[in-house]
């Protein structure tokens, strides 16, 4: 009996067609992470030139900013200066500004959101209850509570943002489903369904079916539960906010791309900081890093396992049946994730699809910063993925390829607040699962760098978790 049936006999779960994917990795590549040599491997790399295409970036029209400032004069004083377009540094612009009068200025090293932001798979998905139990049983209820609620937090604030301004950003409120591929995956589910309602988290709306009901509905013989849920442009909404901060500041707002920090050092003017690029040096008061996985190249404190670790994840964008009515999923331990694009052709539709990590070999991807290439491992996996999940689905080749770089921690939790040295604070680490994170953790860095230009007492959100605090964490 070959591997696959010895699978499908202990796994019932398993359809007879064979994964392209291996089940049961998410706890060996957490090992993995942990016992890596981070000797053997150097501090980040600064983002690598000529990225792979990514659909976000480069279909045509999509990133009006991808050159901004990137030539003439380099503005040469700020207040804050944030490294990094993504959303986290965006985000921080954006809270930034409602401090009139700060002069902002954004760094960033290629093109404008041309990182992990401009590369994911588009989802804007909370957690809901997802590992409430383990999470509970490391921090305590009132702990774990919070981490939900600051994605909660997130996502009603981004939306609320889209929905008032009636932002062109493709929003798409359809729900979300995790597919079960094994017993033991919908059984921890649902213990952490039962904890969290306990605990008091909202799981209205959460809806549980049976593999013989998405088998009718979906053509998939796998369980699932559905949740609320959300897809949109990343990059879309970055650049709109972009503007909306902008305007709040009056523009004094500076966007420099193609302008890597290579360094930092004490300023000869008391308590500022410089921040050397090949095009000239900046001097600031305060600096934000939101610089996710590219951290440690400016701070080599952070790397190895008890920083953030450099991962590359890998996307594809690939004409597919249509998968029904929701709008986005996700499944074997959230390696995978697609969502079909709205618009085109109903009946085969653009689908996001990313994944295949743990298809790679014994090292996860981790410290790689390489997103001009391909894993070819990783892409025969994401091609096989939905054929081997849905019925009637073939496998073709995708409209385009890419992969971005994602920052992870040890604990998958993201590094908030100041750090070590005075004027500079970070938010990065976000671990694979930044849209419904950054933009409160940017928001929580902002509100710390007005209270101490006011000299007032930061006020800590309710919905912040003690655990992403850097304090005692570096």
């Amino acid at each position: 009996m070959g591997d696959r049936a010895l699978l499908r006999s202990e796994h019932p779960y398993l359809a007879m067609q064979p994964l392209s994917v291996p089940i049961h990795q998410l706890e060996k590549s957490e090992d993995v992470f942990k016992s890596l040599s981070y000797a053997d491997h150097p501090v980040s790399s600064l983002p690598v030139a000529n990225p792979t295409k990514s659909f976000w970036i480069d279909s045509p029209g999509a990133n009006p900013l991808a050159k901004e400032g990137s030539v003439g004069d380099l503005t040469v004083e700020a207040d804050v200066c944030i490294i990094g377009s993504g959303i986290t540094g965006i985000s921080a612009a954006y809270h930034l500004s409602k401090k009139a009068g700060l002069k902002v200025v954004v760094l960033e090293a290629r093109d404008f959101c041309s990182g992990a932001t401009g590369r994911n798979g588009g989802h804007l998905t909370t957690a809901v209850f997802e590992a409430f139990s383990a999470q509970a049983k490391l921090y305590g209820i009132e702990q774990a509570v919070r981490g939900y609620e600051l994605e909660e937090y997130t996502a009603r604030a981004i939306v609320k943002i889209i929905k008032e301004r009636d932002l062109a950003v493709d929003l798409v409120h359809g729900g979300h489903a995790t597919l079960f591929f094994t017993e033991e995956e919908e059984r921890q589910s649902r213990e952490d369904f039962r904890q969290a309602k306990e605990a008091g988290i909202d799981v209205t709306g959460v809806e549980w079916f049976t593999k013989e009901t998405m088998q009718k509905i979906h053509r998939t013989p796998y369980p699932a539960v559905k949740f609320d849920g959300y897809n949109l442009w990343p990059l879309k909404f970055v650049t709109e906010l972009y503007h909306i901060a902008k305007r709040q500041l009056e523009g004094k707002l500076y966007l420099h791309t193609n302008t890597p920090v290579i360094s930092i050092s004490a300023s000869t003017t008391p308590d500022k900081w410089d921040l050397h690029t090949p095009r000239g040096t900046i001097t600031s008061k305060y600096v934000i890093h939101a610089t996710n996985a590219y951290a440690s190249h400016l701070l080599p404190f952070l790397h190895g396992p008890e920083g953030i670790i450099p991962t590359r994840g890998q996307v594809i964008a690939v004409k597919a049946r249509s998968l029904g009515s929701v709008t986005s999923w996700d499944g074997n331990e959230g390696f995978e994730y697609w969502f079909p694009r709205p618009g085109g052709d109903p009946e085969n539709p653009l689908v996001i699809l990313g994944g295949g990590r743990e298809a790679v070999g014994p090292g996860f991807e981790y410290y790689v910063t390489d997103d001009a290439s391909v894993n070819e491992q990783a892409g025969e996996a994401l091609r096989g993925f939905l054929p081997s999940v849905f019925d009637g689905v073939e496998k073709i080749e995708p409209d385009i390829e890419w992969t971005g770089i994602m920052g992870y921690t040890k604990s998958k939790e993201p590094f908030v607040g100041p750090l070590r040295d005075q004027g500079q604070f970070i938010a990065a680490g976000f671990s694979g699962h930044g849209m419904p994170r950054t933009f409160a953790c940017a928001e929580a860095v902002a509100s710390m760098i007005i209270a101490e230009m006011e000299r007032k007492p930061w006020v800590m959100p309710t919905w912040l978790p003690d655990r992403y605090l850097t304090k005692d964490r570096l």
